[in-house]
């Protein structure tokens, strides 16, 4: 094989701690391109990918989770939802036991419920339930509050208060751009829906 692709991977020794971040910062570098300037994100998923799993082989945890976030994001945006909710739950359960990140598990875990929602309704009730005896905080979030009230809007078919639950959501705590256009694709699968938020 040609040289390059055997200096790609780097044999475990000790004499190699670091290497692992260096390379792993080399397909961050690389994924960023792709990301802004070539938006071919198919290819800045693949870099992510990568640059997380050199940052487990030095165990830089929370530097593979904000790789492995960018992956998930990126992964329901290109609709490929079952990747993105094992990235989100991965993530959530590796950050629910530390007390300074325990914070964020609630906003993966609401991330990975909207990912369930969007291909399957049932699928996202058994989510939830799972993910609040997990983690037991997850209950008494707004997030969790927002998916029971769309729940119960898209059983009903009823847009009008879909839309009046995200608008109320909204209004406390500001929508990303990811997160409206999740929202809007459980939206349409309202019948007869206009498929905006408005």
């Amino acid at each position: 094989p040609p040289a390059s692709s055997m200096q790609e991977t780097p044999t475990r020794r000790p004499t190699h701690r670091g290497r692992f971040t260096i390379a792993a910062k080399h397909h961050i570098t690389i994924a960023e391109i792709y990301e802004s300037e070539l938006v071919d994100i198919e290819k800045a998923i693949a870099h992510y990918e990568q640059a997380a799993d050199y940052y487990k082989g030095e165990e830089s945890n929370s530097s593979a989770n904000k790789c492995l976030l960018k992956v998930g994001h990126y992964s329901a945006q290109l609709e490929q939802y079952q990747k993105a909710i094992e990235i989100y739950e991965q993530v959530a359960m590796s950050t629910m036991d530390n007390p300074l990140l325990k914070y964020n598990a609630k906003e993966y875990f609401f991330k990975a419920s909207l990912c369930h929602f969007i291909v399957d309704e049932l699928n996202a009730k058994l989510a939830i339930e799972k993910y609040e005896e997990m983690f037991p905080a997850f209950s008494d979030s707004r997030e969790l509050k927002l998916l029971k009230k769309l729940l119960e809007a898209h059983e009903e078919q009823n847009s009008e208060a879909f839309t009046e639950a995200v608008k109320e959501f909204d209004s406390v705590s500001r929508l990303d751009q990811w997160l409206t256009t999740m929202l809007l694709r459980i939206k349409k699968t309202i019948q007869g829906d206009a498929g905006d938020l408005k």
